[in-house]
Parts: structure tokens; sequence; C-alpha cells
């Protein structure tokens, strides 16, 4: 099952000389309008506590605040002698001060002596100071290393540096203090803040848990990649990318096969998607004679919209579907087509999984780009066109990635970004400048420098 036949059209349209502009499509929503109701329906998950390693890219569900000061207690930043800083007040290379050893403190161990005039303790890194610390002196300034090498015991150190107050001390607190917030609801965790979680010893943390998208193709032509494929049919490709897609975005893909274009297969298939927080579908969702995927939705739920002002991509759909237990699922009815599928994915699904996962919907990051290839518009509907992306004397080019039919997957896979052509222009000429949003699997680091206007 495929889309409307005219998202493959792709020729120059026959407009006149006072036909500028394309007339607004009032039967269909706006992108942003079919992206409100998305947003609308869909909710934040559920928090659950989570092993600290499996949090990685998760969001926290509650603020976190310091039990306790880090570091909590006072340490040293070198190794070397805790020391009364009066007492080496004149101490240089040429008048050298002897000070008694008193004692040891390792990391881990607290002090079991004191500093006092005319004593030093040894002391190591991360050792906590010992009542009547003023300073660290660093043993470079001593001549510790001669004692080892001559095998002398260290009951006695010359130091030959004047140390100030505070020397290589590490205050208790000195990188958070207690009751301080360190990280906020709704922070997406990340390497250092896991890494600050386990210094006050959490091994579990509370995060909105990781969304469990079902994914479910329709249609007697497809089958699943690694069978041999049969006269007539094609491999399932949108399961794939969508699954990878989602996996990307923070979610849980859960593929669910292929249901078949019979009511029975339909219903039990779409059934299995109901366990899982958010059901996608692909094809079924046009005027074509055997989408039966509409009939079935709408014995199962609400359908809120069934069409979008875009190209690729018109037919979408979207809505709630009843669960077991009066749970809701969302549901995204993508087309059949490959690159409309995964154009009307990143516009709605990317954003949709983005607020499951209890963060901000943020739009693709985009730059202006100088087009090398006109866009045609033939029906007043958003081109998002498939768009490779080059650097050339300084300014960015967009060049089409080949013909732009909705079926053709590759005219995604090579892009690195969707140049937007307003629904009411009816071409953007080669020459002008466009809007290129970002697909968010593609590295665009070569392209981005300070000259370069990224906007979010």
């Amino acid at each position: 099952m495929t889309e409307h036949q005219h998202d493959h059209d792709t020729h120059r349209p026959k407009a006149t000389e006072h036909a500028h502009v394309h007339p607004r499509r009032a039967d269909l929503l706006s992108v942003e309008e079919a992206l409100d109701r998305v947003l609308g329906l869909v909710e934040p998950l559920n928090a659950a506590d989570v092993p600290l390693l499996e949090a990685d890219g998760l969001t926290l569900a509650e603020d976190i605040f310091a039990p306790f000061d880090i570091p909590a207690l006072a340490n040293s930043a070198m190794d070397g002698y805790a020391v009364v800083v009066a007492d080496l007040a004149h101490a240089s290379d040429a008048t050298p001060v002897t000070l008694n050893v008193a004692g040891q403190v390792q990391a881990g161990q607290l002090p079991s002596v004191s500093v006092s005039p005319g004593n030093a303790v040894r002391i190591m890194t991360g050792a906590p100071i010992p009542d009547g610390t003023d300073a660290i002196v660093p043993y470079e300034y001593t001549d510790e290393v001669e004692r080892h090498t001559a095998g002398t015991p260290i009951t006695e150190i010359v130091i030959r540096h004047a140390p100030f107050m505070g020397d290589h001390v590490r205050p208790a607190g000195e990188d958070v203090q207690q009751g301080r917030l360190i990280l906020g609801k709704g922070r997406v965790l990340d390497p250092p803040s896991i890494g600050l979680l386990a210094s006050f010893g959490y091994a579990n943390v509370p995060v909105i848990r990781r969304p469990r998208v079902a994914i479910l193709a329709t249609g007697d032509e497809v089958q699943n990649p690694g069978e041999p494929l049969e006269p007539g049919r094609l491999f399932d490709s949108n399961t794939y990318d969508a699954g990878a897609a989602v996996r990307r975005w923070g979610a849980e893909p859960v593929l669910i096969g292929i249901a078949r274009d019979n009511m029975e297969d339909l219903r039990a298939k779409l059934k299995l998607g109901l366990e899982a927080d958010l059901l996608i579908t692909s094809a079924g969702v046009s005027a074509g004679a055997f989408d039966m995927v509409k009939d079935a939705l709408s014995e199962l739920g609400s359908i809120d919209f069934w069409a979008v002002r875009m190209k690729p991509a018109r037919p979408i759909a979207f809505g709630l579907l009843q669960a077991p237990g009066g749970r809701r699922v969302p549901h995204l009815g993508l087309p059949g087509n490959p690159a409309s599928a995964l154009v009307a994915l990143v516009q709605f699904g990317r954003p949709a999984i983005a607020k499951m996962r209890g963060t901000t919907p943020a739009p693709l990051p985009t730059v202006k780009a100088v087009l090398d290839d006109p866009i045609h518009n033939t029906d007043g509907r958003r081109v998002y066109a498939r768009v490779a992306l080059e650097r050339i004397d300084g300014q960015i080019h967009a060049r089409l990635t080949g013909a732009q039919g909705s079926n053709l997957l590759t005219s995604v896979a090579e892009a690195d970004g969707l140049a937007i052509c307003p629904e009411e222009e009816l071409v953007r000429e080669a020459g002008a400048q466009v809007v290129v949003q970002l697909l968010d699997w593609k590295d665009h680091s070569a392209l981005l420098t300070d000259q370069l206007d990224i906007t979010k």
C-alpha cells in the first residue's frame, strides 16, 4: 500500500505569469498544527528507579540535593608534608628549615596525630588534613628523595620553601556543600552527572523510564529481511529505519512484525502494539482500496487527524488507542513509501518521544544554505526536499539528492538535511537561500564553523 500517486510528481508546475504563490490548503493541517495536536496528546512517562549505569541518556525524575559535603573533610591536594606556616616563614634553598616528622596519614585514613610547631606530618594526596595544619608543602621542596636514596629513616625532614596559609589544602565542601541542588528534575543524565551521583553513593537513580515503541508494518506485499524475496514483493525497510531512529532518540523499539491485508491479522497485531507506550505503523493510512488500517484503528480508539500539509508524507494518522487497564496508547500512522515515512517520523515521532522521555521537544537545528537546484512545489504543501550539504568558498550549498519521489529511500540515505520550501511558494529557485533542517543521525561537524549561522 502506498501514498497517493501525486507524491511521486516531480515535474515543473504549469505556472502562469500571475501565479506566483499557491493558495493555502485549508483542508489539511499545517505541520505546526499537527505537531501541536501530537504533543497535546502525548504525556511524559512515569518514573522508575534504574541502576546508575543504565541511566545514561535518561531524564531525572526529581531534584537531587547533596546529602553531605564533597569533600567531606578538608584534604591534601598534594603528596607532601602538613606544616605550621610560621615555622617556615624564612625557609628557602639558602636557609632550609628542619622539622620533626610526627607521623603519616594516607588517603582513606583519619589522622592519628596533629601538627604542632616544629613538627610536620607526612601526607598523601586526598588524605584528611590533621588538626593544626596551615598548609601542605609538596615533597619536591624537601630532601625526601635524598633521604630515600640514602636509606635514611624519615624522622625529620628538611624544607626549602616558605608556604602561604592554605597552600594545597582542599577545604571541606569545596566541590559541593551539603543541601545544595546538584542535579535538577528534567536533567538528561550524562557521564559527568552519573559520576556525580556515584560520588554521593547512589546505586540507583529515579528517572523517566525509556519509552517502549512498538513498530508495525502492514501490507501483503511486504516481507521480512532475511527471507527469500518472492516475486512482486518487497522487503520491509520502514520497520528497520524507524526502529533505528527511535533507538537513537532514546526509546526502546519493539518490532511486532507485518500485519497482512485482512482485518483479523491486523486487529491481532495492533493489539500487540497496545502493550507499548507508543505504536508506530507504516502504510494503510491513505485512500487506497485495501487501506484497512483506518478501520481497525477506529475500532480501537479515536483518530485525531489523517493528513498534513507537507510533502512528502501527506497521509499521516495520529490518535489515541484504548489499551487494557484503561491506558491510552498514542498511535502514529506513517505513510507506506519509505522516504515519506522517515520524513514524517522525523517531524512527529522524534518530538513525541522527547516529550514521553520527560524532555522539552526541540526542533532540529537548522542552517541557511544556497540552493544549487530548484525546489518545485506542485500542490501547495510544505516541501521537505532531501539535500546534501557542502561548504564551497565559505558558504553552505544544498543540492538535491537526486529524484525526490516519496518511494526513494536513497534520497534520504544520501541527505544531510531537509530543505524547506514553504507551502505558498511555487518554486524556490537555484541560487536562493533556503533553511535546512539538519538530520540528527548525520555528523555535521565538518560544516560547522564560527561563521556558520546555526539556529535551534
